[in-house]
């Protein structure tokens, strides 16, 4: 539920105002978006459609069927907070506000990427619609990061001075599969590369994601993802290196960092429809938990290892509308 085209002009302006943890604002953004709706969709069709026992006298049985909100057009607008680090490594949490859209519009999907969006050219058919065999996702990915650029509580760090803003611009690619478990769990693997054209860290990311989704009865979808970060040296090196004048102003030890794996998180997101019918839109709330650990130099740096932690966790709540 993320940046669609009422919300989309309004986000690089929200994001400058949001923590920078790229990697968890990922988990947070999907608090008021994507946890699901087609899937809940599907259950509540196949439920509300099913036929009722015989009416008294042998009169046929009747069906209760809604049309469905999840066509070719359709879309999620909420807002969220979350409690999140006030930069990747800190040990300082902050809360902060969120809208979000997710949705389908002209043939294309569109879904949270933390402070972003991903575009999908191949959306499938519409959520109701019967869909057999693995389905492959791709297009464009986009991924705003301004980590400590606003927010920075630790004074010390803070005197180490802001970095600008990025924007990384590449591209997605996923298969998933439905009917796991249960005829409409879905469970998807697929990787992110992006990179920074606003020539703040400059450098390349790389995101592999496991993802489980799953309906648990007519009115919670459980989503479940495990998750890593690769960078490559000019990433590190922005965000993690401390240079002599760095340790200087900040009584730091020097130190240069090198890319390498990032990260590694895991996130759950529950999402209840308040009116415990999906299938017709309307109100929803989610909630989100997370953790992370950083790894290689991200830990090492005195910014984490001696200011901060490794350990970085998350937790948000958000409110929705789906029409």
């Amino acid at each position: 539920m993320t940046l669609r085209s009422i919300f989309l002009p309004l986000v690089p302006a929200l994001l400058c105002a949001a923590p920078a943890l790229a990697s968890e604002d990922a988990a947070l953004a999907e608090v008021v978006a994507d946890a699901g709706a087609e899937e809940q969709a599907e259950v509540a069709v196949s439920v509300q459609s099913a036929p009722q026992q015989s009416q008294p006298g042998g009169a046929p049985p009747t069906f209760a069927f809604t049309k469905p909100v999840f066509d070719d057009t359709w879309a999620t607008i909420g807002l969220g907070v979350g409690m999140v680090p006030s930069y990747a490594g800190s040990d300082d949490y902050i809360a902060f506000p969120l809208p979000l859209i997710v949705g389908r519009v002209a043939g294309m999907g569109i879904s949270p990427n933390g402070p972003g969006f991903l575009i999908d050219l191949n959306p499938g058919k519409p959520g109701l619609a019967p869909q057999k065999g693995a389905r492959i996702a791709f297009g464009p990915a986009f991924r705003f990061r301004n980590d400590r650029n606003v927010q920075i509580k630790d004074e010390v760090v803070a005197r180490a001075g802001k970095l600008d803003a990025a924007l990384e611009v590449g591209g997605h690619v996923s298969v998933a599969w439905r009917g796991i478990f249960k005829p409409v769990d879905q469970l998807g693997v697929g990787v992110q590369a992006r990179r920074d054209v606003l020539g703040a860290h400059g450098g390349l990311v790389i995101e592999p994601q496991v993802t489980y989704r799953a309906p648990i009865g007519k009115a919670i979808v459980l989503q479940a993802q495990m998750s890593a970060e690769f960078v490559d040296d000019s990433f590190a090196e922005y965000y993690f290196t401390i240079n002599p004048a760095q340790a200087l102003a900040t009584g730091l030890p020097q130190f240069r960092a090198d890319g390498g794996l990032n990260r590694i998180g895991t996130t759950a997101i529950l999402s209840y429809d308040l009116d415990r019918n999906p299938l017709n839109g309307g109100w929803s709330v989610t909630g989100v938990g997370g953790i992370s650990r950083l790894l290689g130099d991200s830990a090492d740096t005195p910014f984490t290892a001696q200011r901060g932690d490794a350990n970085q966790f998350i937790l948000g709540l958000g409110l929705a509308y789906t029409f």
